[in-house]
């Protein structure tokens, strides 16, 4: 397998310097040799480039969503990265950075699968709010449900017009922080949502069958895997920006992320809001590290 590693040094979704710091840091604790001891084809393609803007500005693009327009550019220079690392037989695997980069991983993933596209987001978050539900105005919190085509224009129609993913194929795995407006959109839409407590009381086994089993009665091949390490327990990951306690933990997400990845199905993959800056005693990297070197080796 080829892989291309994109890097995406983006805080102003979560609106809290340290996770733009990722990627390089990732890097330099031994990243690249991580996925080479499994992959013959590793490739690093750098970072995304994300403009300067000085914390003032940030409601000047919009009145409800902080920093908009540079979160647009960096997710429309991603998506694209992200298609053409696709459409050159190659797996992108998105180094973040904020979730907002969520939105540019699925559009250039819906643009190389068209409707044969699915979902799977990990994630204490439901991160389905819009620019209407949204109490903090965080754009990371927002681009599940931009991908779905909820949301403005500016971030709903980025990279290419309409909708990027069905709402029937996305599947959330391991929400406990869901917000008003999302718990109202997730029954207007129908949609597939296992809190961390359907996790615990069914059983990861359970809910990965109950996946794939939708996935392949659909006929979908292929599926984004969009991982956000706060789907851990609080107590495991203090170098997050918002740690949810109840939490996954690390059997649980190994469990979850082996049987998705030895399914052939997932395509690319997200891997984000790792914070260094508050970290404590290196735990969260250390974490970080020990999660990507399990998913280079289960990667089909």
């Amino acid at each position: 397998m080829k892989i291309n590693v994109i890097g995406v040094p983006l805080y102003f979704g979560c609106d809290r310097e340290g996770v733009d710091l990722s990627p390089n840091i990732l890097r330099e604790h031994g990243l690249i040799e991580l996925l080479e001891k499994n992959h013959e084809e590793v490739y690093d393609l750098g970072n995304i480039y994300v403009e300067s803007t000085h914390e003032t500005s940030k409601f000047s693009h919009h009145k409800s969503m902080k920093y908009l327009s540079p979160i647009v550019n960096v997710n429309k220079n991603l998506a694209h990265s992200v298609y053409t690392s696709l459409t050159s037989g190659s797996f992108p695997l998105v180094i973040g950075g904020d979730h907002a980069l969520g939105l540019g991983s699925l559009s250039g993933c819906s643009k190389a699968f068209g409707e044969d596209l699915a979902v799977i987001w990990i994630d204490a978050h439901g991160d389905i709010n819009t620019h209407t539900s949204s109490p903090s105005g965080n754009v990371h919190g927002m681009p599940l449900a931009s991908a779905m085509g909820e949301g403005p224009s500016s971030l709903t129609d980025l990279y290419f017009k309409g909708q990027k993913v069905k709402p029937q194929n996305v599947y959330i795995v391991g929400a406990r922080d869901l917000d008003e407006g999302e718990l109202k959109l997730i029954e207007d839409l129908n949609l597939s949502v296992w809190t961390t407590s359907d996790v615990k009381e069914k059983g990861c086994e359970n809910i990965i069958n109950s996946i794939l089993k939708d996935i392949a009665s659909k006929g979908i091949n292929n599926v984004h895997l969009s991982y956000d390490i706060d789907s851990l327990d609080a107590s495991l990951v203090p170098g997050t920006g918002t740690p949810v306690a109840n939490g996954l933990s690390m059997d649980e997400v190994k469990y979850l992320l082996k049987y998705l990845l030895s399914s052939g199905l997932i395509k690319s993959m997200d891997f984000v809001e790792l914070n260094t800056k508050i970290d404590k005693d290196d735990s969260t990297l250390k974490v970080a590290l020990e999660l990507l070197d399990f998913i280079s080796y289960n990667l089909k």
